[in-house]
C-alpha cells in the first residue's frame, strides 16, 4: 500500500539550512496525476501548509510565511520528495508532515513526520 515517510529533521540554529526528504513506497512520485506537499504543526498550533509541486508542469506553491527561503522538489531517483528550508527561524519550529495526492481521484497519503528545532 501507499506509505510516505519523512526523514531529515533535527535541531538548527537560527539562519541555518535543513533538507528533509520524504520518501515514498506503492506509487511513483514523478507520476503526472500527482501532487506532492509539505506541511507543518508547530508546537500547540493547528498544523498548516508550506509547500506544494504540482502534478503537471513543476508548478510550485508556497505559504507567504516561507517564500523565498524553502524551496520544493521532486526526486525521482529516491521516488520521493525534498524540502530545503534555508534562513531558518525559530518559527519555523515544527513537525513536519510530507503529503502525496491527487486531483483526480480520492488518492491521498500522509507521512508520520519529522520534527525540526530551530533553536541557538
Amino acid at each position: 500500500q501507499a506509505r510516505l515517510e519523512e526523514s531529515g529533521g533535527g535541531l538548527v540554529q537560527p539562519g541555518g539550512s535543513l533538507r528533509l526528504s520524504c520518501a515514498a513506497s506503492g506509487f511513483t512520485v514523478s507520476s503526472h496525476v500527482i501532487t506532492m506537499s509539505w506541511h507543518r504543526q508547530p508546537p500547540g498550533k493547528e498544523r498548516e501548509f508550506v509547500a506544494a509541486i504540482g502534478s503537471v508542469g513543476d508548478i510550485r506553491k508556497y505559504a507567504d510565511s516561507v517564500k523565498g527561503r524553502f524551496t520544493i522538489s521532486k526526486d525521482s531517483a529516491m521516488n520521493g520528495a525534498n524540502l530545503q528550508m534555508n534562513s531558518l527561524k525559530p518559527e519555523d519550529t515544527a513537525v513536519y508532515y510530507c503529503k502525496a495526492s491527487s486531483r483526480y481521484s480520492d488518492f491521498e497519503v500522509w507521512g508520520q513526520g519529522t520534527l525540526v528545532t530551530v533553536s541557538s
